[in-house]
């Protein structure tokens, strides 16, 4: 890279970071998203525009896996941060339902359609249905649960969704990777049921639980008995998802499901053993004074050190969700141009985001207590993302067939391209709209 090269990538990050730092004010009231405007500045750094940058699924796709898996965790975790009602709450059911039983109507659904209408293999069918079922929670922000406060029905069914569907899209993934003789399924696949389903979900869920309460329990027996591990709450964040996601694989488990797991258990912990607003308010006031020593004094008070341990590390995921928000999107967008697009992909993206995903829904949460326009509004942001790229590079990685690969390349990019431009035009009017409803309501 000469001078005038770097000097033209210092000037599009720094226009970048500067479109962050304004995405919270100036273009929340516009009908678009800071990602719509990550993808056309991808595009225009391809070989499509000035070709300052050639990204190639084929010659990057370790890169891409690694990029696409580092952001999905921190987001991941961040969803599990955000996620206050206890356990025993019945709001709960909903993302439940969303990650489960609209999961599995999803993949047959998509698997269905592939097999009948795009030729190809059983396997390669339920591979697709897994890789576009999830929904992503690194681009649905803007329709998740503004703070760990909010109480609103769909916020926190699609922010759990979000974090669990990500992980219980993998038995799906695997089964057709099976199917195709890329992975070990076992006969009649007594192996993909045991193994990767029931141990690997339960050994993520469980490992994220334990180390979220134990990690927790640790820092704040620290802080308030010896007045010691305070600060650099962002190394505890970045440390935790490495461990949890590191002892998750050690087990065979899912690592997706342990860090969201180790997120929602910090949160419960913080929950168990804060007074609640009057906390909420302490932190608030603390972190907003000029002197720090307010802050590591309230990092230790026995009441207020849970509820200041979770917002600090809350802030700072958030932040870099953000900035990874940023780097695999206009990634994204620099991939457009070395893809070999298929006409199916015309028919087939609005049959899944206007047809599969209503339908799975309003089976998913039939008899549920959301109202039908909440389960409409479930229903129609489904969106599609980083996760469902980091399944794509997944099973490339794991010797997907070349044709294979290039169809459902096209397919998934097709999909994750439409979903940002259709949900970010939309989201804000439709959740304006829907806040006022509520408001109305109250």
């Amino acid at each position: 890279m000469d001078r005038m090269e770097f000097a033209w990538w210092s000037v599009i990050v720094g226009l970048l970071l500067i479109l962050m730092a304004l995405s919270g004010t100036v273009l929340s009231r516009l009908p678009l998203s800071t990602a719509m405007l990550y993808l056309v500045v991808g595009m225009a750094v391809s070989p499509w525009g000035v070709d300052l940058l050639k990204a190639d699924v084929v010659t990057h796709k370790v890169l891409l896996e690694r990029l696409t898996e580092i952001v999905v965790l921190i987001s991941l975790f961040t969803a599990g941060l955000k996620l206050s009602p206890g356990l025993r709450d019945r709001r709960w059911l909903l993302p439940l339902r969303l990650a489960v039983v609209s999961m599995v109507i999803t993949v047959l659904l998509i698997a269905g359609v592939a097999y009948l209408f795009l030729g190809l293999p059983l396997g390669a069918c339920i591979l697709l249905g897994g890789i576009l079922a999830p929904t992503d929670p690194v681009l649905a922000s803007d329709v998740q649960v503004s703070a760990p406060g909010d109480r609103d029905r769909v916020r926190f069914a699609l922010t759990g969704e979000g974090g669990l569907n990500d992980g219980t899209a993998f038995p799906f993934v695997m089964l057709g990777l099976g199917l195709l003789g890329l992975h070990e399924i076992g006969d009649w696949g007594w192996r993909w049921v045991l193994v990767d389903g029931l141990w690997a979900t339960l050994s993520g869920l469980t490992v994220g639980a334990v180390l979220g309460l134990a990690v927790g329990r640790l820092v704040l027996f620290l802080r308030r008995e010896h007045k010691e591990a305070v600060g650099l709450d962002d190394f505890l964040a970045l440390g935790l998802i490495a461990l949890s996601y590191g002892v998750a694989l050690m087990v065979h488990g899912y690592g997706f499901l342990a860090v969201f797991a180790a997120g929602v258990a910090l949160r419960h912990l913080e929950q168990s053993q804060s007074p609640g607003e009057s906390s909420d308010r302490a932190v608030e006031k603390a972190s907003a004074h000029p002197d720090k020593d307010v802050a590591d004094a309230i990092a230790v008070d026995p009441q207020h050190a849970p509820a200041f341990m979770t917002k600090a590390v809350l802030g700072f995921n958030e932040q870099v969700e953000r900035i990874g928000e940023l780097a695999v999107v206009v990634t994204i967008g620099a991939l457009l141009w070395s893809v070999t697009w298929h006409s199916a992909a015309w028919w087939f993206v609005p049959v899944l985001l206007f047809l599969i995903r209503p339908v799975a829904v309003g089976l998913g949460l039939a008899h549920s207590t959301a109202s039908s326009g909440q389960r409409w509004l479930i229903g129609w942001f489904g969106i599609r993302g980083i996760g469902s790229l980091y399944y794509l590079m997944y099973a490339i990685n794991h010797g997907l067939a070349p044709d294979i690969a290039e169809k459902l390349t096209a397919l998934t990019l097709s999909v994750v391209v439409a979903s940002i431009f259709l949900h970010g035009v939309s989201v804000t009017p439709m959740m304006a709209a829907y806040e006022r409803a509520r408001g109305r309501r109250r």
